[in-house]
């Protein structure tokens, strides 16, 4: 059990190949707030990030997300990703 009383859970987070621990959107939904230490899966858009970090982390997500659509995971012809 962590330190607020919550249940932790495989779901909560993951680890990287560098050993860096990745909280998931569904814990950090969970917690209720934007902790402003620029979380990679921020359910917030890193409100409490400072700006110029925060602009920065939000362009990466949208270009990471942009990256990843492609005419064959249901973008049609004339389709645009909002």
């Amino acid at each position: 059990m962590s330190g607020n009383g919550q249940e932790e859970s495989e779901e909560d987070y993951y680890l990287l190949p560098d050993g860096r621990l990745v909280m998931t959107a569904s814990f950090l939904l969970k917690r209720g707030y934007c902790c402003g230490n620029g979380c990679r899966n921020c359910p917030y858009d890193y409100e409490n990030v400072p700006e110029h970090r925060r602009s920065d982390l939000l362009r990466q997500r949208n270009e990471d997300i942009s990256g990843q659509i492609t005419p064959s995971k249901g973008m049609g012809k004339g389709s645009h990703p909002k």
